[in-house]
């Protein structure tokens, strides 16, 4: 394994802990007997097969299938889960080993070995799926399984990012006697070999999760089962919350809720503020007329007012992005900023005139009515006012529900749309080559042969991350300068919890991705 940038944080690691207690004292030991923990989210899962997902389904995989490098608690790079070991072999970083633990089977007792785990990775580049995970497989050349338990990954060039590729919940391993190779599964079973199995699962609304009696890994379930419940707004989450039909909530808690939480401080319940490495930001597609104009990006970016969006739409509870590498990874920058400064219209009439471009530009932004919270149309709202307030554009808002969402923008059918982030893992490197290149996570080709030619290949020889530094300032630049992508905020973690569970702060990996075996409940004493 190799090391990573010194000055990482933890993506979860707690910035502050407000708890507001009961009735005597608790400690840390669990129970297993008191019914199962109970999650609350807003993002639910886009399909139950990893091949076919490359989005927030991953919270599900994490905890019902296994791969074979994954994020112990206080980790922050990749350690041997489904694997005993895991290494390159070569000086060079294109050659990968892995040694399956001995005994391996899955949930219902077919045996997990090398062969399980080349046709599960082999499975996701032949289905190729438009939502799949691909894409991140594109420097990996062949994968060999040699006897039961090992399997080599053959790489066409260097790199040193190929563990924490592993280590994401698309490389899930599954049964290859339920699994076709060349088609995505439709049904709602579930055949893997995580801490947990699927008992049922009602889309859109609950998934039951109860111990995997035959998992082997790293994962000490410090409870006996976890039912995730989805729900469509935040709202809704807190107030089951607060009832106690709930016992915890994950993902997707409004700005207006969170600050409701801290204020009350003498409730029965606890708000944890975790560092958070997601983004939001803006994608600009070049196959429409007024997008592609390289003066139309810019002078977009030097009028959007990042803190009003922060402070007003998300109550301080997101920071300005000035760049798609958000703060706490090597290569983030303040590009944006150093670049525009201020927002400013006399600056973007300017880049426009410059441009020939006296009229109202006309755009439509897009964006999802389920994903990333409630304030995202608030958020919108307010860029639109922004923009039309400077008499340089004329917007309008268009949207739609993620399913359908992510259909649109893979057919290139929006001119301007919003995205979120979570990082596949916390490196810089996974916030910038999803995105660029003629086949991207975007679905909106970006080419930029600097980036993916030199600097992207570059950076992957270096196995210290703190090394790479120059190579990602230098992408981030480029950027900047074309404005194809423009980053708008970086978020953080929260958790809400009743007062009697416990593990909420161990229970988010690097990628900020929950742990449920983490969570449990308090018992008096």
């Amino acid at each position: 394994m190799f090391n990573r940038n010194r000055s990482l944080r933890r993506a979860a690691a707690v910035a502050s802990i407000s708890l507001v207690a009961g009735c005597g004292v608790f400690s840390g030991s669990s129970t297993t007997d008191s019914g199962p923990i109970v999650v609350g989210t807003t993002s639910a899962p886009s399909t139950l097969d990893p091949a076919g997902s490359w989005d927030g389904s991953w919270e599900l995989f994490r905890n019902i299938y296994q791969t074979l490098l994954a994020y112990p608690n206080g980790a922050t790079t990749p350690q041997p889960d489904a694997a005993s070991k895991c290494a390159f072999t070569d000086s060079g970083n294109r050659t990968y080993r892995c040694e399956l633990r001995s005994g391996m089977k899955f949930a219902d007792g077919d045996t997990l070995d090398a062969t399980a785990v080349k046709y599960s990775i082999d499975r996701i580049r032949n289905i190729n799926a438009p939502s799949g995970p691909a894409g991140l497989l594109g420097s990996l050349d062949r994968v060999q399984a040699l006897g039961d338990r090992e399997v080599v990954f053959h790489l066409k060039k260097a790199d040193a990012t190929f563990p924490f590729v592993l280590a994401t919940p698309a490389m899930s391993i599954v049964d290859p006697d339920d699994y076709p190779a060349h088609s995505l599964r439709k049904d709602s079973s579930v055949h893997g070999s995580g801490p947990y199995t699927l008992k049922s699962y009602d889309e859109g609304k609950k998934a039951e999760l109860v111990r995997n009696d035959n998992y082997q890994g790293f994962a000490d379930r410090k409870n006996g089962a976890v039912t995730i419940r989805y729900f469509q707004d935040s709202a809704t989450m807190v107030r089951a919350l607060r009832s106690g039909d709930i016992d915890v909530t994950y993902r997707g808690l409004a700005a207006s809720d969170i600050v409701a939480l801290q204020a009350h401080r003498n409730t029965d319940l606890q708000l944890i503020d975790g560092t958070g490495t997601d983004i939001s930001y803006l994608v600009f597609n070049p196959k429409d007329p007024w997008a592609k104009l390289p003066a139309v990006r810019k002078a977009v970016a030097q009028l959007v007012d990042r803190s009003a969006i922060a402070h007003t739409v998300y109550k301080g509870t997101v920071d300005p992005l000035y760049s798609m590498v958000p703060a706490g990874l090597t290569g983030h920058t303040t590009g944006f900023f150093d670049d525009y400064g201020d927002p400013s219209t006399s600056k973007a009439r300017k880049m426009l005139a410059d441009a020939g471009i006296t009229q109202r530009v006309p755009l439509t932004f897009w964006y999802t009515t389920d994903r990333y919270g409630s304030e995202t149309a608030k958020m919108f709202q307010l860029l639109k006012q922004q923009l039309d307030d400077s008499g340089l554009f004329t917007i309008t808002l268009e949207s739609r529900p993620w399913k359908t969402y992510v259909v649109g923008y893979q057919k290139g059918e929006y001119p301007v749309f919003g995205r979120g982030w979570f990082p596949d893992f916390p490196d810089a490197d996974n916030f910038i080559a999803p995105f660029v290149g003629e086949q991207n996570a975007l679905g909106t080709p970006y080419p930029s042969p600097v980036i993916t030619g030199r600097l992207l290949p570059q950076s992957r020889t270096e196995s210290d991350r703190g090394e790479v530094v120059k190579d990602f300032e230098e992408a981030q630049q480029i950027l900047v300068n074309d404005a194809r992508l423009i980053p708008i905020w970086q978020g953080r973690q929260y958790v809400a919890a009743s007062d009697d569970v416990s593990g909420g702060e161990q229970a988010l990996d690097p990628s900020t991705i929950m742990m449920m075996w983490e969570l449990h409940r308090k018992t008096s004493w």
